[in-house]
């Protein structure tokens, strides 16, 4: 026991330590953008999107896999029987009352399948993104060699934002709701 009141208190010190020292400005850097990959080449701006899609997907693949394998341990068990007794190995919102928990390598299984579709969707999502770049490039190179190329953009941009606000700048300089001109009415 007093080993580990000794260890606790080592750890609190040595984390309350830390707190003591001040942190370290760098004030010629002014960018405060930690993610910024604009001068990174292609492939890891990729792999950063793979990452972020296999990691964002983990929920709904975790849930994916554990409905699906209580489905599957349902099955098995009494051929998705809905009394009392026979909704214990039902998926979630199906359970009853005293339902058996999975063991420990049915969760190992449902973790690898949850894995797995992630990883899956991730590369799915590289392939499309790869498509598309691949398409785009293709059509750039098939225009003449002094193709003009016309960027649409609106003509005044803070209209445009205002329209997007649904508010508009009266000429006095007040600010209402966006009203539209009446119709005019149709000709015979």
């Amino acid at each position: 026991m007093k080993t580990v009141k000794r260890t606790t208190l080592f750890f609190l010190l040595l984390t309350t330590s830390v707190f003591i020292l001040h942190a370290q400005t760098n004030t010629t850097n002014t960018n405060n953008n930690f993610f910024d990959l604009s001068g990174s080449p292609q492939w890891v701006r990729d792999l950063r999107r793979w990452e972020i899609v296999a990691f964002g997907t983990i929920p709904f693949a975790m849930f994916t896999a554990t409905f699906g394998m209580d489905m599957y341990r349902w099955n098995n068990a009494n051929g998705m029987d809905f009394s009392d007794n026979g909704r214990k190995y039902a998926p979630w919102p199906l359970k009853s009352a005293g339902a058996w928990q999975m063991e420990s390598h049915e969760m190992e299984q449902t973790l690898i399948i949850a894995a797995g579709l992630c990883v899956t969707v991730a590369f799915t999502d590289l392939v499309i993104t790869l498509i598309k770049r691949s398409n785009a490039r293709k059509r750039a190179e098939a225009l003449p060699h002094n193709a003009t190329t016309i960027k649409r953009r609106p003509l005044y941009e803070e209209e445009q934002q205002a329209l997007e606000k649904n508010v508009v700048e009266y000429k006095d300089g007040a600010a209402g709701d966006l009203e539209f001109p009446p119709l005019p009415a149709p000709s015979p």
